[in-house]
């Protein structure tokens, strides 16, 4: 029995058969010999599930999954503050249900002060609105098992005679958390209503947001440009009124039938002129590979600001700087959205020093890092670098001295002058005892050729390790 197929899910006709999840097939199909049944796949109800939430975002951007047992099989809305735009929470939870039967997705919904409330009753086939602070008589006459604690915890509060979430509201917490624990005082009160828990979204709460809703769906690209200017008007007004200007947009495409198409763009500066959000809008939905599919129509279209920072009006300086710094941004913004973000690259100087590190490249319309100043008392290095450092063959006068011939690529180069060691050790925190410590040496040729020469490695370390001598690199050339 125990390799046995059991059920796992199974729907309302089903339960009024008398089947429940963890009967074995074969006794199920003893009970209803024209059971139909499919194979568990976890993985794609929880898609499923996502794309549930992705159309629920029309109703609230705050949508969490639900995951009491570490598995998503529900979704969870804070409709904080948004139940007025839908004529209030009964009004809103009956167009969203309505709204998720015409998609054939068959779904019980409740509202409650607290998530943990709200999930009891839905769990235990309730619906409808609690009214405030009417939680804990909601509640009363389920089952301790809905409080979501462990089921060893469910059985001793069994055995003790508490059965109900009522039972157990009327005893004194001491006890009960000296028995089974404080998590089960913390779940209690959550579920009666009197400590609340903030929902974590799947998506980041965008910064400001406008939309617009379309008693009949748009579908011509015309429609779809004025309408995204309209919300850039909307957006540019909002961002004037705090003093920012937005660095990354996200816009969002309801349709009808549920799927939602998201686009985003990320500028150079913090940008809210609305002339040049719609040229960079245009050009994202241009430069799509999969084109905009409207459907039968989108009936929401939401644009927000997923990230703003302060943006101080620009003055124009008699060198006219200014204007070729907006220039040069404005013209990574529109690479950026036709070639992708990932492709538009600049240099970026870390605050490190070792030299393999010390530059990256990063892409041009990302957060602005200040580099950090160069200090006075380092040497000078090579702007370029060899990735990796070129081996060579050094000869130095003692062991751990300046070199005073190497051999690179099969050239001897005479030492007329050095200048070193500088000592760099590895960075032991990011990649511990991965590189040996390396000694710098600034080194001129006869023939004024200027090179950067390290040995890698201490004599003593090497000879103690039985790895013998140091080897020399070659890093880089001075220009």
């Amino acid at each position: 029995m125990q390799g046995a197929l059991r059920l796992a899910a199974l729907d309302r006709a089903a339960r009024r058969a008398g089947l429940v999840p963890g009967l074995t097939l074969a006794d199920a199909r003893a009970r209803v010999p024209g059971l139909a049944v499919l194979d568990y796949d976890p993985a794609a109800d929880a898609a499923f599930l996502e794309v549930v939430a992705d159309d629920c975002d029309r109703w609230t951007p705050l949508v969490a999954l639900d995951t009491p047992e570490g598995v998503p099989d529900g979704l969870m809305l804070d409709i904080t503050g948004c139940a007025h735009l839908f004529g209030g929470e009964a009004a809103l939870r009956t167009r969203l249900l309505a709204h998720l039967q015409r998609h054939g997705v068959s779904a019980r919904a409740v509202i409650a002060g607290t998530p943990d409330a709200a999930r009891a009753l839905a769990r235990s086939g309730q619906g409808g609105v609690v009214p405030p602070g009417g939680e804990a008589q909601a509640v009363a006459g389920l089952p301790v098992a809905r409080l979501g604690v462990s089921a060893q915890i469910v059985t001793g509060l069994s055995r003790a005679g508490l059965k109900t979430i009522g039972d157990l509201a009327a005893r004194p917490g001491t006890p009960l958390a000296a028995r089974f624990g404080a998590e089960l005082l913390t779940r209690l009160a959550r579920t009666l209503g009197r400590e609340d828990v903030r929902l974590v979204p799947r998506r980041p709460l965008p910064e400001c947001i406008a939309e617009r809703r379309f008693a009949e769906p748009i579908a011509r690209t015309a429609d779809i440009e004025a309408t995204l200017a309209l919300l850039i008007d909307d957006l540019a007004l909002m961002l004037e009124a705090r003093g920012a200007g937005g660095r990354a947009f996200e816009a969002c495409f309801f349709r009808t039938d549920g799927a939602v198409r998201r686009l985003k763009i990320e500028t150079a500066r913090p940008l809210r002129d609305g002339v040049a959000l719609a040229r960079l809008w245009r050009e994202r939905i241009e430069a799509l590979a999969d084109p905009l599919d409207p459907g039968f129509g989108f009936d929401l279209v939401r644009l927000g600001v997923l990230r703003a920072e302060k943006l101080t009006p620009a003055q124009v300086s008699l060198d006219g700087r200014a204007v070729e710094e907006e220039e040069v941004a404005a013209l990574i913004d529109r690479l950026s959205v036709r070639l992708g973000r990932e492709r538009v690259l600049r240099f970026l100087q870390r605050d490190t020093h070792d030299p393999d590190r010390a530059s990256a490249l990063v892409p041009a319309g990302g957060a602005s890092l200040p580099a950090p100043p160069p200090s006075p008392e380092a040497p000078a290095r090579p702007l370029t670098l060899f990735d990796p450092p070129q081996p060579v063959e050094a000869l130095a006068e003692v062991p751990d001295g300046a070199p005073l011939r190497f051999r690179w690529r099969r050239v001897v180069h005479e030492v007329a002058h050095a200048e070193g060691p500088e000592r760099l050790a590895p960075e032991w925190w990011r990649q511990p005892g991965a590189a040996p410590t390396r000694d710098y040496y600034r080194v001129e040729n006869r023939e004024g050729r200027r090179f950067w020469l390290f040995r890698a490695g201490l004599y003593e370390r090497e000879a103690q390790a039985g790895a013998g001598a140091p080897r020399w690199f070659l890093h880089g050339l001075f220009p």
